[in-house]
């Protein structure tokens, strides 16, 4: 289950993650739901605004070689998913 909770200092993240534009460059292809309970793997993200609250803290940086992790949003659930095998698979 994914709930992000979006840091402001690169030494809080768990996670430093760079938005790309086509899904071919990304290393995670994710989908943005409304709802906590609709959070399922690591692709289907809620956000929450409290750390405390979160199963990911998340910091995000504007170059991919300072990325841990390349994000790319989709607009429907079933195009989500990991693009090939990763180091955070399953720890998000």
């Amino acid at each position: 289950m994914a709930k992000v909770a979006i840091v402001d200092q690169d030494y809080r993240a768990d996670v430093k993650a760079c938005k790309v534009d086509y899904d071919y460059q990304a290393d995670l292809k994710v989908f943005v739901v409304s709802a906590d309970y609709q959070a399922k793997g690591d692709e289907k993200w809620f956000y929450v605004d409290a750390e405390y609250q979160a199963t990911t803290k998340l910091y995000w940086v504007q170059s991919e070689y300072q990325a841990d992790l390349k994000v790319c949003f989709v607009d429907a659930d079933y195009k989500a998913g990991w693009d090939h095998g990763h180091k955070l698979q399953n720890r998000l």
